[in-house]
């Protein structure tokens, strides 16, 4: 007998069908030599201190760090995960074969390969690796099943996030909590720190710093209006000034424009590319979301999960936009099977998948189809099952995928890039504008959607410079060379804003690349390796900072609480809060899954990395909040700490701790 052991209860129906094990049974399908069972999220998870040693039960600084000798697993203790667990491992004892159909990543691995530990696996186990759950799908998965040892790399990676939360999680939240914590035994409020969650906080909690201390500036910039056509000056800039810092300068540069009267001096005309939107990985959809429904991050991930498993779109928690070349051949297919909800795929279905070479094939982009940028798989697109039966937000977000899937194959918008230099009074002046000369991938999007897609990758082949043309710039009056006439100077006075508070789609983004500003979609996607969280978990840690209360939501704009604040105040660890420094510690997780850094490499950083930030909050109190007023800083006497406020009033004070 084959027992085949999917990631939840529905998708073991799919596979059961598939099969033929068409017997339903408490727990399982069985038939035609499969049995067909599943697990529910994690039925074990790593052992708790209390389970190592009777000395870890207690929250006590004084037995920190805790790092076991060798890590342990459990079953949870749940009387529906029991059951379930006991059902699998009842099967398992009696199967020839074990078939692992659970999540196709990192975390599926690691909670399916636990199950088996604990079941006390014996026999072969097969792997089942699919991008979607239809019946072809899955049908052409179970033909093309690996053995469990080729995901080993998987499994340790899962392995080493899982340990490495643990040992950071546990013995710094335990050590914060016990040194800084307000209130005593169950009063005391736990002071929650993990790998992902306390970087990610400090990054809301450092935008917020800039926005309360930024200082506004008064700036100029002078302007001038010929042809109902506003140029704008070109003056020389000092590195960390403006062009016209004062009232009194400008006025005198307005004057000198006005002068004499405006003269084209040059009118230059460049033809340039837009690349289609690219397609979508999870990151980029939960962005798009947010920004165009206000969909939390993890409600997109649930919205996304559940057209998966109704077989509608692909596997969701992937971090590539690319396909891989073997999807090719099927994308005729795919189209075909949403032809009815939208009309635009029909030009491209008289189109063959022959190579993308010549008038009438489908075309195979470099930027929509590359081997060497998909991993484990490719981007979230429509699997050709027709879209019925979804909620309106599932539909909302099925469009999205839609919509980028088709604008894939369609021909690059073609622009014409105009930039006109003028002068008057020796100051020169310049203005840019843009011409659609074929929109392309541009007439698959209505005009709402028109307006908010913007081309992520536009290509300038020849070098034009077109920095200040914006999405939707406009197209300028034929300007000659050499024409001159009067012309309208204005002086407009400005001021320098503060940073945008972050919202979930920008928080999104910071976490993808390690805080740092990206713009560039290529840019971008060449440092996710070293972002932070998975985009699997990200939703999940922001979902867990605002269950703890470190940040709130108002409206769009995400902020830090007094709660969060003070906490990302009081860690004195850089590992603990460095959004660069967890995101190399993700790279390295990255390269354990491509078998370039071994696991066991890892767990000794991993230790010592803990031993660092124990020792250090035991040793290191100097310029720490004080935890009881939380204005003053802590400083040290010969055997004593104290509170820097004690004669406003602050009385702390507490033995120093070798």
């Amino acid at each position: 007998m084959i027992v085949c052991v999917a990631e939840k209860p529905s998708v073991g129906q799919y596979i059961a069908k598939v099969l033929g094990a068409n017997q339903r049974r408490d727990g399982y399908f069985e038939g035609n030599g499969y049995q067909v069972t599943w697990t529910f999220g994690h039925l074990c998870s790593l052992l708790d201190p209390q389970d190592y040693c009777d000395q870890w039960k207690p929250w006590n600084l004084s037995s920190l760090p805790m790092i076991p000798a060798r890590f342990g697993i459990k079953v949870n203790d749940d009387k529906g995960v029991q059951k379930q667990f006991n059902i699998i491992k009842t099967l398992i004892a009696s199967a020839d074969e074990v078939v692992n159909c659970g999540d196709a990543g990192q975390e599926g691995e690691l909670i399916q390969r636990w199950v088996y530990q604990k079941a006390g696996c014996k026999c072969p186990v097969k792997r089942l690796w699919v991008s979607s759950l239809t019946e072809e799908a899955i049908a052409e998965g179970f033909r093309q099943l690996k053995d469990q040892s080729e995901y080993q790399h998987l499994y340790e990676a899962g392995l080493m996030r899982a340990i490495g939360d643990w040992l950071l999680g546990m013995n710094a939240t335990r050590a914060y909590t016990m040194r800084y914590s307000k209130g005593m035994g169950r009063d005391r409020q736990v002071l929650s720190i993990g790998r992902v969650q306390t970087p990610t906080l400090a990054l809301i909690v450092k935008r917020q710093a800039e926005i309360e201390n930024f200082v506004p500036r008064t700036y100029y910039e002078l302007k001038t209006l010929y042809r109902d056509t506003l140029f704008t000056a070109q003056l020389p800039v000092e590195e960390g000034e403006y062009a016209i810092n004062t009232l009194d300068e400008g006025q005198k540069l307005m004057m000198q424009a006005g002068s004499t009267p405006l003269t084209i001096t040059s009118v230059e005309k460049k033809k340039g590319t837009e690349f289609a939107p690219k397609l979508f990985d999870l990151t980029s959809l939960q962005v798009e979301c947010n920004k165009k429904f206000a969909f939390s991050a993890d409600q997109t991930l649930k919205l996304i999960q559940s057209l998966y498993e109704k077989r509608i779109t692909t596997y969701p928690r992937v971090d590539t936009t690319y396909l891989s070349d073997d999807i090719y051949p099927k994308v005729p297919a795919t189209l075909r099977g949403i032809r009815e909800q939208y009309p635009q795929v029909e030009p491209l279905l008289a189109l063959k998948a022959d190579g993308g070479k010549g008038p009438g094939s489908l075309p195979k982009s470099k930027k929509v189809f590359d081997n060497k940028k998909v991993t484990d798989h490719h981007a979230i697109i429509p699997t050709g099952q027709r879209p019925t039966g979804l909620t309106a937000d599932e539909q909302k977000v099925f469009n999205l995928v839609a919509l980028r899937f088709i604008a894939a194959f369609y021909p690059d918008c073609e622009v014409s890039n105009t930039t006109v230099l003028a002068e008057a009074g020796e100051i020169p002046f310049k203005v840019t504008g843009r011409e659609v000369l074929k929109p392309g991938w541009r007439v698959v999007f209505d005009k709402e959607s028109d307006n908010s897609e913007k081309s992520e990758n536009s290509d300038n082949s020849d070098n034009s410079e077109n920095s200040e043309n914006s999405e939707n710039a406009k197209s300028l009056p034929a300007f000659l060379k050499g024409e001159s006439g009067p012309h309208e100077p204005q002086l407009k006075e400005k001021t320098t804003t503060p940073p945008k508070y972050y919202t979930e789609a920008t928080l999104l983004r910071a976490m993808e690349t390690a805080g740092k500003t990206v713009e560039d979609e290529d840019l971008r996607d060449a440092m996710k390796e070293n972002g932070i969280g998975r985009p699997s978990t990200r939703a999940a840690i922001i979902e867990k900072l605002y269950q703890r209360k470190y940040i709130v939501k108002e409206r769009k704009t995400i902020k830090a609480t007094e709660v969060g604040i003070d906490l990302i105040h009081t860690i004195i660890s850089p590992l603990l809060k460095s959004a660069e420094l967890t995101g190399r510690w993700e790279k390295k997780l990255r390269e354990i899954e491509r078998g370039e850094y071994t696991a066991q490499q890892f767990l000794d950083e991993l230790k010592q990395m803990t031993v660092d930030v124990v020792r250090e909050l035991k040793l290191n109190k100097a310029g720490l909040m004080c935890p009881i007023c939380r204005k003053g800083t802590i400083i040290r006497g010969r055997t004593r700490y104290g509170c820097s406020r004690w004669q406003l009033g602050c009385n702390y004070s507490e033995p120093f701790e070798a």
